[in-house]
């Protein structure tokens, strides 16, 4: 079965650059803004949108995303309001690619087989979970992929030639490279040794390899761009989303187009690192 993800990811090979991939947190601010903003997404240059699942234990994440999930839980999100949220999407676009990323509790609680069925009928089309190992695909990654998601796997700089076949036995869509050690958001990636570990896991696969964790500036995704196949901004455009917010920490009337100016700025700088790197 052929997805979003495939599709897109297929286009930007023959355009000949790379993709942009941006994460924020579903129901940040509250569920209004943050349907706007994931609708303002594709216009402003997202190839393909990851939408966090809000989890009171978030441990891979960083102090930016932490709190961007305790603001929308404190405003009600919960697992249907995102599966809602992606439905309403779909109603306005049918083309980008969309990935839930989170943790497996809220998964679990919600129940595999129900979750999944509500997924695909919601416009969802691929998952990122990031405290399920391989080990544990018998959970969730292998009825994911029979129901027809991609199931999306995190490498990372400890992620050995050893270990990477187990990592990727069952990945589909794009492989996430994490390109620091750490939570996300703190520190910035070093593009030399990104393009020494994208090039030695697409000697393990043919997938599609993105690199995120730590690119904040339209420079870092353009240095990012010239080796990866797409580059992944999350804290960066949750912090944009923040610094738009009241002191009560509600959405104001430039919330949605502080984020959506960014995106515009950090996917100008991935569309031009293929045509600065063969000049």
């Amino acid at each position: 079965m052929t997805t979003r993800i495939d599709r897109r990811f297929a286009e930007l090979k023959r355009e000949g650059r790379a993709g942009l991939v941006t994460f924020l947190m579903s129901g940040d601010p509250d569920f209004e803004t943050s349907r706007a903003i994931v609708e303002a997404l594709p216009n402003a240059g997202a190839d393909v949108i990851e939408l966090g699942m809000p989890f009171t234990d978030p441990m891979a994440d960083g102090p930016s995303i932490q709190a961007a999930g305790l603001r929308a839980l404190k405003a009600g999100q919960t697992l249907v309001k995102t599966l809602a949220l992606v439905r309403d999407f779909r109603t306005r676009e049918d083309r980008t690619p969309l990935v839930l990323m989170g943790y497996y509790n809220p998964i679990y609680i919600y129940g595999v087989d129900r979750f999944l069925k509500d997924a695909i009928a919601a416009g969802v089309d691929g998952l990122i979970v990031v405290d399920l190992p391989p080990e544990e695909d018998d959970e969730l990654c292998i009825p994911a992929l029979k129901a027809g998601l991609n199931f999306i796997r995190l490498a990372t700089p400890t992620t050995d030639d050893a270990r990477l076949p187990a990592v990727l036995a069952n990945t589909s869509g794009f492989v996430y490279y994490v390109s620091i050690t750490g939570i996300t958001g703190s520190a910035a990636p070093d593009q030399g040794r990104v393009a020494a570990a994208v090039s030695r896991i697409k000697r393990h696969t043919q997938l599609p390899v993105a690199v995120g964790f730590g690119v904040r500036t339209a420079e870092q995704a353009r240095a990012i761009a010239q080796a990866a196949d797409a580059v992944v901004v999350g804290s960066a455009l949750v912090e944009a989303l923040a610094k738009g917010l009241d002191v009560e920490g509600r959405a104001t009337e430039g919330t949605v187009k502080s984020v959506a100016e960014l995106v515009s700025t950090l996917a100008d700088g991935v569309r031009s690192a293929r045509q600065q790197a063969a000049e």
